[in-house]
């Protein structure tokens, strides 16, 4: 089972109604032409054969022009859509006029722009739609080509039956069809709004933290300051106590652990407020991360795996991604301590165009994937709920992933960063 962040791209709107119709469009063209030509071929009506392909040609003529237009980058525009829509109808307008108008059982297919209309466009665009259907269908209604067969000739009523047959089996199946692919874009919609509600409560409490740790570094130099002032005049009053001195000496370098600690807090604010990446590669990148943690937690048993390719990327390392890593293996040797070893696993590789760093333990496994990343929320004892809700955000904020995974041995968690975004052009 793997937990990891999802991105939805689909979205409901102009973009997706224009898609639908281009795919509507080249089915009403193939379906226009053999229309046409049955009716006039095989079935000997008199109808108007050359106006009618050439309103099916000009309809594929624009067909290919809305297929070039939805290639491009730029996002179609609302009165784009509304555009398509027009030339679609009047296209169907046009061919309705020759072949009996508004007593054509094809006219019902006017109805169809108004449904896809209102599953993807404002109020205001649908009544723009339903007005042009109301005034095609009216004019129609006055004027056309009246069919060859007379509506009260018995052969005349059984083409009309089939005919109305026939549309209604083709608009059950169009509206079925396109209206579902429209709504499944409104539901993924939802859950991407539902994702970044999430990701905005978590960024807040997340900036909550940041200000009072940023109140406590400032209230903790003090006492810093005077603990490092005392322990150096109290180790030189007991010297003579060798258990007592060497106490004191332990004391010392916590304290300038600590102090070390709140320099560099302050150190990559600075780093963050102006938004400059170091350049480093990724060997030099890794192993400055695992100096920082064998100092942390000197007792670990730690084995990486980079291959030379891999170590001579170059990176412009954002603020972040280390503590991001660091917190990761501190995890991971917390989970593995639970089981009485000391084994934690980094493995650094390219797979395509992104870099991923999974860390592997061998602790008891994550026994909730899906709340690994929920801020407070820790699966750990003693544990605050930051770290991996960090790493997230980070990874998050690089357009990354973070993912997590039980294994045989333990769990494994990987932070997958874009080269786009993080290698050094």
């Amino acid at each position: 089972m793997t937990a990891h962040i999802h991105r939805f791209k689909t979205r409901i709107g102009p973009s997706a109604l224009a898609r639908s119709l281009a795919w509507l469009r080249i089915c009403a063209i193939a379906g226009q032409s053999v229309a046409v030509l049955v009716c006039a071929l095989w079935m000997r009506l008199d109808i108007p054969l050359l106006p009618l392909l050439v309103g099916v040609g000009v309809l594929a003529v624009f067909a290919v022009f809305a297929a070039w237009r939805l290639t491009l980058p730029q996002p179609v525009q609302e009165w784009e859509t509304i555009g398509h829509i027009v030339v679609d109808t009047a296209i169907l307008g046009y061919l309705l006029y020759f072949t009996g108008g508004a007593t054509n059982p094809f006219i019902t297919l006017l109805l169809v722009p108004i449904a896809l209309s209102a599953a993807a466009l404002p109020a205001r665009s649908l009544l723009v739609v339903a007005a042009l259907a109301g005034v095609t269908y009216l004019l129609l209604l006055v004027k056309h080509v009246p069919l060859p067969l007379a509506m009260d000739a018995s052969s005349g009523f059984s083409l009309h039956v089939i005919g109305m047959g026939v549309n209604f089996l083709i608009t059950a199946v169009v509206l079925g069809f396109f209206i579902n692919r429209l709504a499944h874009a409104v539901r993924l919609q939802q859950l991407e709004v539902q994702r970044i509600r999430e990701r905005a409560l978590r960024d807040e409490g997340i900036l909550a933290i940041a200000t009072q740790a940023a109140g406590a570094a400032h209230e903790l130099n003090t006492p810093l300051s005077t603990m490092r002032t005392l322990l150096p005049e109290l180790r030189r009053e007991h010297a003579s106590d060798t258990s007592l001195a060497e106490d004191l000496v332990l004391l010392e370098g916590q304290v300038d652990r600590c102090g070390t600690i709140l320099r560099e807090m302050v150190a990559f604010g600075k780093t963050q407020l102006s938004q400059e990446s170091e350049r480093q590669s990724v060997a030099q990148f890794i192993h400055g991360c695992l100096e920082r943690f064998q100092l942390l937690r000197p007792e670990a048993d730690l084995t990486l795996d980079i291959d030379p390719a891999t170590s001579r990327i170059m990176l412009r390392t954002p603020a972040g991604l280390r503590h991001a890593l660091l917190n990761l293996l501190n995890n991971a040797m917390d989970a593995s301590a639970s089981r009485d070893s000391r084994i934690v696993v980094l493995r650094v590789l390219r797979d395509a165009s992104w870099l991923q760093l999974s860390v592997s333990d061998q602790g008891h496994g994550i026994a909730d994937l899906d709340a690994l990343t929920l801020l407070g929320q820790s699966q750990k004892q003693a544990g605050l709920g930051l770290g991996l809700a960090l790493a997230d955000a980070t990874a998050e904020r690089l357009n990354g992933e973070l993912i997590a995974d039980n294994t045989a041995q333990g769990a494994e968690v990987s932070l997958r960063l874009p080269l786009a975004v993080i290698a050094s052009r």
